[in-house]
């Protein structure tokens, strides 16, 4: 039987941590706070039963409920290691200290917090002290963290804190939440050794180069100046005619999304010749896929197939939610002032790469599960 959970999901984007949490099993009511309109639209019409409640700053814990669960992927710009790191100084990522108030005013059975990797070193480590200590000024509650990365469920490198508050009332469960899935050596982790470590390794393609295949050079800044791209790589394509970036081929998987996607990935174009019963060409067609293979291929009105060039495309809305966890055309569509509107492909992109990752949600959700009671 599902555990019925109500959740106040703060800068919740378009629902990655409640689909998280379903995806886990729980039946799961949500108040829901976000300010950007898009975002708002997509949650409103994917879960038709939750509430919205204004922005973070507004939000007053003797509105709302008894909640069991609050969750917050604060804004990260400030901290990230690709912004000005900022850090607790700035604008946006200090709205971190909205979500402790409430954490405070309502005394949920477990918060989670989501954060880029940058938090853990931002200031020289000073301002991820700052936040520990605001968590353990709330009294009541041990706090655990860990480093996750989307790779080990699903082909995308994208590293992200999870810092999980739980009560400490009698009778809780004190067995810890963390380690979770696989832990590379020089992960940053909290309260808790790394021990049986469980692997959970994303799919790959198989059998290798081979002959035949076409390698594409990339420019980056690297020793050769260039990196190798094949079938099945993605290709960061920012500032492309950059001199000193590096990295921007990733092997089987995609780099970490953001709000731009621009990301590419290459593909092989087939091309197919129809011919008749004689043996002779009735037919040429170029598509992205094969067609059905049969074993008289060639003879009577089957398709001869082969590779005829590969092609670099940008990834498309429908593969950006899959790589985050979440349901085809989760971003399609949005309810405003009460209707459905079709969502642009431009804040689809922006939606998914300011996701929570669904999956890594869920393996979080597991491990506290018997701490909500």
């Amino acid at each position: 039987m599902a555990k019925h959970i109500t959740q106040l999901d703060l800068f919740s984007g378009i629902g990655g941590f409640h689909l998280g949490f379903e995806k886990a099993g729980f039946k799961v009511k949500s108040y829901f706070s976000e300010i950007d309109k898009h975002a708002i639209a997509v949650y409103k019409h994917q879960f038709k039963d939750a509430q919205y409640v204004g922005s973070v700053t507004d939000i007053r814990g003797e509105q709302l409920p008894k909640i069991d669960l609050i969750t917050f992927g604060s804004p990260c710009q400030d901290f990230s290691l690709a912004g000005k790191r900022a850090g607790l100084a700035g604008d946006r990522s200090g709205l971190i200290l909205e979500a402790i108030r409430l954490i405070r005013e309502c005394r949920p059975s477990v918060f989670i917090w989501e954060n880029v990797k940058g938090s853990f070193s931002s200031n020289d480590g000073r301002d991820f002290a700052a936040i520990l200590q605001e968590f353990t000024d709330l009294g009541g509650y041990r706090c655990e963290w860990q480093l996750l990365n989307t790779s080990w469920v699903l082909p995308q490198n994208r590293e992200r804190v999870y810092f999980v508050g739980y009560s400490t009332k009698p009778g809780r469960n004190w067995r810890g939440v963390f380690p979770i899935g696989e832990k590379p050596s020089g992960t940053n982790e909290g309260t808790r050794d790394a021990t049986n470590v469980r692997a959970l390794v994303a799919g790959a393609k198989s059998g290798g180069r081979h002959s035949t295949m076409t390698l594409l050079k990339v420019k980056s800044a690297t020793k050769q100046g260039y990196e190798i791209a094949e079938e099945g790589d993605s290709i960061n394509l920012t500032a492309i005619n950059s001199t000193t970036r590096r990295g921007r081929v990733g092997k089987a998987q995609a780099q970490t999304l953001d709000t731009l996607c621009a990301q590419a990935v290459v593909e092989p174009k087939i091309i197919g010749y129809t011919r008749n019963a004689k043996g002779k060409v009735t037919d040429r067609h170029l598509k992205d896929t094969a067609g059905t293979i049969h074993k008289s291929s060639g003879q009577g009105g089957n398709t001869d197939q082969f590779v005829q060039h590969y092609r670099i495309r940008r990834l498309t809305p429908i593969e950006c939610e899959r790589l985050q966890g979440f349901p085809d055309n989760h971003t399609e569509y949005g309810i405003y002032d009460g209707e459905v509107k079709k969502m642009s492909n431009t804040q689809r992109y922006k939606q998914c790469g300011n996701a929570v990752t669904v999956d890594i949600v869920a393996l979080v959700a597991e491990a506290v599960k018997p701490l909500i009671k």
